[in-house]
């Protein structure tokens, strides 16, 4: 049998949000795995890919195996899979996982069902490569911060009233439909959301620059002042506006909550979901897909009229965007983080230092596993050899495969393991 758990050499982009240098986590972690690889001082580090993506192919370090990436190995060995995952995702690996270290903001995005997603790809396949969809799933490393999902009304009220540079864009008859909307009519609220945030995102370019200059001009002057500017959420605005100045979506702080996760704390992004991660470094698991509608913060394509019509409407605090990761009951080391959607799961599996022999369980379905923290020699009936795994290592696991992991570090371990949970 050609070996069916081995070792990966993996993608990374370097986007020009990212970490610069060994600040990126992605950056330490290629470092670690690889004593050879030269991280460049002035270069950004933004994401790791582990899986098997055409534009990311993860390479097999492991020279007894024919097949050079991950994704050829697949095609070859779809069994790999799991019988479930294999019929169920036509031979492909149906997830790709990510760490993410990101040091200036992302763009406004939404990514598309999958409804949709067929469609904006037969319409427009040099702007949207794929027909599927692309939920996503964010777990922090270090503080994390992102905007996700519209806030509840009564904070957007509250800053279209103290903000009238905003007041402006949006207009006086869109923004009293929004003051006027109870919350005992949400198609409502929903409805008027909607006619307040298209009538921002398409607001005419001179105006809106116009309306960003003054309302940074007034903050600076407020800050300068020693005032507090909480009122119009004044830090994030000169942070964005630094970042982008004269970017519409510096406007969406305004409706989007601003959502921190401590390490371990997730948030899942479903189709639809508006967002942009700002700062922080996570680990990111998503169904393997590049659509994404994007209006915003970014240089790239801007789809402004998709992204308005096909976005969630549904307002709600910031607390309710944190995902909730369960105890395993067979295995106290393992928390499952399991969206709503086939496509992947994902696991933290922090093993004590009193524990020296712990047993990556087998199951129905390939897995990718990164170790984020410790030292062990693991061993597998299904390995070649033994295999050193430390800081930044990632394995392939097949379907119905475990591992022995002989701990080796005093601190135990921390380590990522992305799946699909049919």
């Amino acid at each position: 049998f050609p070996p069916a758990v081995f070792p990966l050499s993996c993608a990374v982009q370097n986007y020009s949000w990212g970490k610069v240098g060994l600040e990126s986590e992605v950056a330490k972690l290629l470092a670690s795995s690889d004593p050879l690889i030269q991280i460049q001082p002035d270069q950004p580090y933004a994401e790791l890919w582990m899986g098997a993506h055409p534009r990311g192919d993860a390479i097999i370090r492991d020279n007894r195996i024919p097949q050079k990436t991950l994704g050829q190995w697949i095609t070859d060995n779809p069994a790999c899979l799991g019988a479930k995952v294999k019929d169920a995702f036509q031979g492909r690996l149906p997830f790709l996982f990510k760490v993410l270290s990101v040091n200036t903001a992302l763009s406004i995005q939404a990514h598309p069902n999958k409804e949709l997603a067929a469609k904006l790809h037969a319409q427009f396949p040099e702007h949207y490569p794929d027909a599927n969809h692309k939920p996503e799933m964010a777990i922090a490393l270090t503080p994390f911060e992102g905007l996700c999902g519209f806030r509840p009304v009564e904070e957007i009220v509250s800053f279209i009233q103290t903000v009238p540079e905003l007041r402006a864009l949006i207009g006086e008859v869109a923004a009293e439909q929004l003051e006027r909307s109870g919350s005992d009519d949400p198609r409502g609220v929903s409805a008027a959301l909607r006619v307040c945030f298209t009538r921002l995102m398409k607001s005419e370019k001179k105006f809106f620059v116009d309306q960003l200059n003054m309302l940074v001009k007034r903050i600076s002057q407020e800050v300068a002042e020693g005032k507090d500017t909480l009122g119009s959420n004044g830090d994030l605005l000169l942070r964005l506006h630094s970042q982008y100045p004269g970017d519409i979506g510096c406007f969406t702080i305004y409706f989007l909550n601003l959502v921190r996760l401590e390490p371990g704390e997730a948030m899942f992004l479903g189709a639809n979901e508006p967002h942009a991660y700002l700062h922080g470094d996570c680990v990111e698991c998503m169904a393997c897909s590049d659509n994404t509608v994007r209006a915003g913060l970014t240089p790239k394509f801007i789809d402004v009229l998709t992204l308005c019509e096909m976005l969630n409407y549904t307002p709600a605090p910031s607390s309710s965007k944190i995902f909730p990761a369960t105890q395993s009951q067979l295995d106290p080391s393992v928390y499952l983080y399991d969206p709503p959607v086939p496509d992947f799961a994902i696991m933290r599996i922090e093993i004590p230092s009193s524990i020296k022999l712990y047993l990556v369980s087998a199951m129905d379905s390939a897995s990718i596993l990164l170790v984020i923290q410790g030292t062990a020699m693991g061993t597998s009936t299904a390995a070649a050899s033994e295999m050193t795994l430390h800081r930044g290592s990632v394995l392939f696991i097949s379907a119905n495969e475990s591992i022995s992991l002989h701990l080796s570090s005093p601190d135990g371990m921390l380590l990522f393991r992305a799946c699909c949970l049919l």
